[in-house]
């Protein structure tokens, strides 16, 4: 894909347009909030929730609804009062947001509304990884979706496999060969958009804290398995976003002391046994041709022996590692995800087997939510990110 620069250039003009919400703080953060998960909702619902006197909620629900981040809505008979009150809901039809997924080579875009509702999305061949050609894609797509929606880009989120700092800067991209690259402000230049650069599992986690399975649940955690293995958590409502979130620490968690070596030399390590190249690799030896994940996967549903076994043990590695998760952090749930998260449910007698072994026996269960998602998932996590980032003040 080339760079249309007619596209970026209306989708700049249009973005001189848009609503001019500040960041939001304190209280007003929490009514924003509240409305965008659960609305519209009556002003004594949200003064209920919030504990707010009615007097509060409306001194501070006033400049949302000046800004138009929150509308009000057709008039209905609040249940507590029993009077005529129009509810207040968040205006989803003067903006929209783009979020992308980066794969080593791949680059995946999603149009979305304000509450994450994907509109459109679109996905583009990464034929170099170099900085300057991904950005030049990334804008690109942009543009594209941009035309394909009357609400004008707010802002644009971005996800990668990796660390990254708050500037945008992304430390370290392994599946892209990046160190030390300025990505996120020239980008935002290009596009003369707000841009926020995130790692995507940490995305992915946003996404699910308030739009997935994991919804409302104040503490849980993401463990994803893929090309490689992420984790995300979540504390006391709080994404835990550190600087080491996107070096892969859970990667490198011990699972098996004879297992293979993975590519930084540890042995048996939940990158050498539960990554793609791990299941492939074995899977391969075993049935002696080249395969896929999901072709080892559906040979094991099918009861082909050797792929069954190979399915087995992984997803009862996987099971050993989120009892581990579920030990050290003690979550309400777990949600697996990512391109092999069918091993949890091809090989799901294993994985219990694995959790049970590594579980005290008095502990109390821990459910497992398997998200079978795609790249588009991924990038709409990104999308949710540029929302809480620049329309609600915080990532976290």
């Amino acid at each position: 894909m080339s760079l249309d620069s007619t596209s970026v250039r209306r989708s700049t003009q249009r973005s001189a347009q848009r609503s001019t919400w500040t960041p939001l703080t304190g209280a007003a953060h929490s009514i924003a909030v509240e409305v965008l998960l659960d609305g519209p909702l009556p002003r004594s619902e949200l003064a209920r929730r919030l504990d707010l006197s009615a007097g509060s909620l409306t001194r501070l629900s006033k400049p949302l609804l000046d800004s138009g981040l929150l509308v009000e809505t057709r008039g209905v008979c609040d249940p507590a009062s029993g009077r005529l009150t129009r509810p207040l809901d968040v205006d989803d039809a003067n903006d929209a947001f783009v979020g992308v997924k980066l794969t080593a080579d791949a680059a995946h875009a999603v149009l979305t509304t304000l509450r994450a509702d994907v509109v459109a999305a679109r996905e583009v061949p990464l034929t170099d990884r170099s900085p300057g050609h991904v950005t030049r894609t990334v804008a690109a797509l942009v543009g594209e979706l941009d035309a394909l929606d009357p609400r004008p880009v707010r802002a644009v989120g971005v996800g990668l496999g990796g660390k990254v700092g708050a500037d945008g800067v992304v430390d370290s991209a392994r599946y892209l060969g990046w160190e030390d690259v300025p990505f996120g402000g020239p980008l935002e230049d290009l596009l003369g958009v707000p841009v926020v650069v995130d790692n995507d599992v940490l995305s992915l986690t946003r996404a699910e804290q308030w739009f997935g399975s994991a919804r409302r649940c104040g503490h849980f955690a993401v463990v994803v398995v893929g090309m490689g293995i992420g984790y995300g958590l979540v504390v006391h409502d709080r994404v835990v976003d550190r600087p080491d979130s996107g070096v892969g620490l859970l990667g490198h968690h011990p699972l098996d002391p004879h297992g293979p070596l993975c590519p930084d030399g540890h042995v048996g390590c939940a990158e050498a046994v539960l990554s793609t190249a791990a299941v492939t690799t074995r899977a391969g030896l075993a049935l002696r041709r080249a395969v896929t994940v999901e072709e080892v996967l559906d040979l094991a549903e099918r009861g082909e022996p050797l792929a069954r076994r190979v399915v087995d043990d992984a997803a009862r590695a996987l099971g050993t590692l989120l009892a581990a998760v579920g030990n050290f952090t003690m979550p309400e749930r777990i949600v697996v995800s990512g391109e092999n998260a069918r091993l949890a449910e091809v090989g799901r007698a294993a994985l219990d087997a694995g959790m049970r072994a590594g579980r005290n026996p008095l502990a109390d269960a821990l459910p497992v939510d398997v998200q079978l998602t795609g790249f588009a998932e991924w990038a709409r996590g990104a999308a949710v990110t540029a929302i809480r980032t620049f329309v609600l003040g915080s990532r976290r």
